[in-house]
């Protein structure tokens, strides 16, 4: 019996339901605001118990933060494709156009996402908790791309913080001028800074 095509299925169904009830959360916040909604109010608005918006949240930050799930893997798979006989810092600002995919497809609701983790700071400290967790995959990325297979140098280390820390001024300053600065721009900018 082939349980695989199965577990795919609902692995599948699960996701879109955790979208589906981020959204929700989201459109929520952004009518009533962060502070002003709780978890039953999502639950209500979602029209689920709240026992299972807790199978897919375990707090309302979570809700607002799913849309960063998972980045961390996309952005160091894209970090390992990159050209063989492109530099490191190169390597790292082409392989950050995965996060910018979203502001691509849908810029006002990119800045809005953006805006709300930027303003509250219980969500931008655990968004700026859940990137810190993205380092290892990005310097282990890197040393793959040197055919490293020890734990990647301490160089490697500091290029992968660098690099998301220039994704997160340039975001800020792209917030701070409500949109109207160019992010793709700014994030080149922030590179540009610190290439040698």
């Amino acid at each position: 019996m082939d349980t695989g095509g199965r577990g795919r299925t609902r692995d599948i169904a699960r996701a879109a339901v955790r979208a589906e009830l981020a959204q929700v959360a989201f459109e929520l916040f952004r009518r009533e605001g962060f502070d002003q909604v709780t978890l039953d109010d999502l639950a209500r608005a979602a029209d689920v118990s709240r026992s299972t918006l807790l199978r897919y949240f375990g707090t309302k930050e979570d809700a607002v933060l799913a849309a960063y799930d998972g980045l961390d893997l996309k952005v160091a798979a894209a970090l390992r494709e990159r050209p063989a006989d492109e530099d490191d810092w190169s390597a790292l600002r082409h392989a950050l156009d995965v996060l910018l995919e979203r502001h691509r497809r849908d810029p006002v609701g990119a800045l809005a996402t953006a805006r709300l983790v930027a303003d509250h700071p219980g969500l931008r400290a655990r968004q700026l908790e859940k990137q810190h967790r993205w380092r290892p995959a990005l310097a282990r990325a890197l040393a793959d791309r040197a055919g490293t297979s020890g734990p990647p140098a301490l160089a490697q280390s500091v290029r992968a913080a660098a690099a998301l820390d220039c994704l997160n001024v340039a975001q800020d300053h792209w917030i701070g001028s409500d949109g109207h600065l160019n992010l793709v721009e700014l994030l080149d900018e922030a590179f540009a800074a610190l290439a040698t």
